[in-house]
């Protein structure tokens, strides 16, 4: 088992990522420094998958943690923004609460370690790479939900 590694690195892991992610990392750290939101586009790593917040928080928790990739929200705009992989939009183009941004889209995000004008990292990215899987996202905003006993199975 490898060793734990403590919250700090674990935020420096995401920031370095997300900063290389950017394709100017120096800038986006400049301006993490600054306290402010740095904007890194969609498309050589991943697209983003906007959705309302009231819709991603339940949708959210239908996901287990292990298949959890980032996701940026910011309760003022009432969006969450789903990091998935660039071949996705295909996958989610049927899901209706789920808007795919194209390549070049920009996303002004926090660092990794706190807010920045509101926004926050639901799912912080953990330093490898790791995406939400589109099919994954989909069945969590599918009809599904917490199955309920019935009443023949309650009794």
């Amino acid at each position: 088992m490898p060793p734990a590694t403590s919250l700090a690195e674990r935020y420096e892991a995401a920031d370095t990522w997300l900063a290389r992610c950017s394709g100017r990392p120096h800038e986006t750290r400049a301006r993490w420094d600054a306290d402010e939101l740095a904007p890194i586009a969609a498309g050589a790593h991943w697209l983003v998958a906007e959705s309302r917040l009231t819709n991603g928080m339940p949708a959210a928790a239908r996901i287990l943690p292990e298949h959890r990739g980032p996701v940026l929200a910011d309760p003022d705009a009432d969006r969450t923004w789903w990091l998935v992989p660039p071949s996705a939009a295909e996958e989610l183009a049927d899901v209706r609460q789920v808007t795919v941004q194209p390549a070049g889209w920009t996303l002004r995000c926090p660092p990794c370690g706190w807010s920045v004008a509101g926004r926050w990292w639901l799912w912080r990215p953990d330093g490898t790479g790791l995406l939400t899987d589109p099919a994954v996202l989909a069945a969590a905003f599918g009809p599904g939900g917490p199955i309920r006993p019935t009443k023949e199975t309650a009794a």
